[in-house]
């Protein structure tokens, strides 16, 4: 079988979201299936880290796809040309977007309808796209995949999508991310949070992951605790900060407020160090944090809607997004209830064997094979 991917997203050090699945997926189905041929769809230069086995063609397609306009020359021009060249069985897309000018069998990867429910929260004319595309993606495909049961119902909801045209898997971490003994958290404590505990955030800085509110909430617990407690906030600043910047520049314990920006590598130490993960979000399809932090063994505040009650299960604690007591008092809690915090500490040790990457890739490989025989 030769199956085409887009791999616009495996990117040297910018691997995140889309480009953490791609990578995870295609480097353990061009392992697993030697007796079927790939044809990696990249749009810049190849890196050679990527080209997984001698089973894989990588082809470079221009343009570089990072805007709308750039989107639809790379997905309707040379997308469907490469295709047709290399006549290819199937065309696996992870990253939500295809190219409705091929008659090949595709399977598309829906992530979430983000756009959708928080419209005024994405670039104009990223979200005008959406708009547009989006239910023709949808209905052009021949079998979609999620991350999530709530972003299956979801999709199929907003969209009158017949539920068995989707396929149902989850995400795993980077195998990085475990736990870390005392005296090596210690030494990332004195180097990222001045040698004290801290909770942790990690993802964009942006409206709908609820940063801001994040902040108000962690005044209330250091003012009603007085614990020496910090705030590691890692990620980059996206569209529409100034809420955050706001609630940072006027609260009275910024300087227990850390901004580190990315991290790479050094994230998988920084996470198995914390205290606790806060991600508090509104809206998400799946919430990789939160793997990540079950991985490492360490309890997690989220929120109790979409799909993050579904991603934790009982490793956390789930609170509504919307009121910043109930995050606080689930701060207090962990730091005052240390016989709920091992706990939570015992059930995240539980639940991740849950998630790995090699049930995804299989799930995907099992989805690929559907779509080619026009199951439904």
């Amino acid at each position: 079988m030769r199956i085409a991917i887009n791999t616009r997203f495996l990117l040297p050090n910018k691997m995140e979201g889309f480009g953490r699945i791609t990578f995870e997926v295609c480097r353990r189905l061009v392992r697993d299936h030697p007796e079927d041929e790939f044809i990696f769809l990249f749009d810049r230069k190849i890196d050679p880290r990527f080209v997984f086995g001698p089973n894989v063609t990588p082809v470079v397609l221009y343009p570089q796809s990072r805007h709308p306009v750039l989107w639809l020359a790379w997905f309707e021009w040379a997308v469907p040309r490469a295709l047709k060249k290399y006549k290819v069985d199937v065309f696996f897309s992870p990253d939500g977007y295809l190219s409705l000018r091929s008659k090949v069998r595709t399977l598309l990867m829906c992530h979430d309808l983000s756009f959708v429910h928080f419209p005024m929260q994405i670039p104009f004319l990223v979200r005008k796209y959406y708009d547009y595309f989006t239910p023709m993606f949808l209905g052009r495909a021949d079998r979609l995949i999620t991350l999530s049961e709530y972003s299956r119902q979801d999709i199929a909801k907003q969209y009158n999508l017949d539920l068995s045209r989707f396929d149902l898997t989850r995400a795993a971490s980077h195998g990085h991310f475990k736990p870390i003994s005392i005296t090596r958290k210690k030494e990332v404590q004195q180097e990222f949070s001045d040698g004290e505990e801290y909770f942790l955030y990690v993802g964009a800085i942006h409206p709908r992951k609820n940063v801001h509110r994040l902040i108000q909430a962690f005044g209330q617990f250091k003012a009603s605790t007085g614990s020496p407690m910090k705030l590691l906030l890692v990620g980059r600043f996206m569209f529409k900060q100034g809420a955050v910047l706001h609630e940072y520049k006027n609260s009275r314990f910024k300087s227990d407020i850390l901004f580190v920006g990315y991290l790479d590598e050094e994230l998988y130490e920084v996470t198995a160090a914390a205290y606790a993960i806060t991600y508090i979000s509104i809206f998400e399809g799946f919430g990789m944090p939160l793997v990540e932090a079950m991985d490492c063994h360490v309890p997690v505040i989220t929120s109790d809607r979409t799909s993050m009650p579904e991603v934790i299960g009982d490793a956390g604690l789930l609170v509504d997004p919307f009121s910043v007591d109930e995050i606080s008092a689930a701060m207090t809690l962990l730091v005052k209830d240390q016989s709920l915090y091992r706990e939570l500490e015992k059930k995240c040790a539980e639940r991740k064997q849950y998630f790995n990457w090699d049930d995804v890739a299989n799930d995907i490989y099992q989805s690929i094979l559907k779509t080619v025989r026009r199951d439904q």
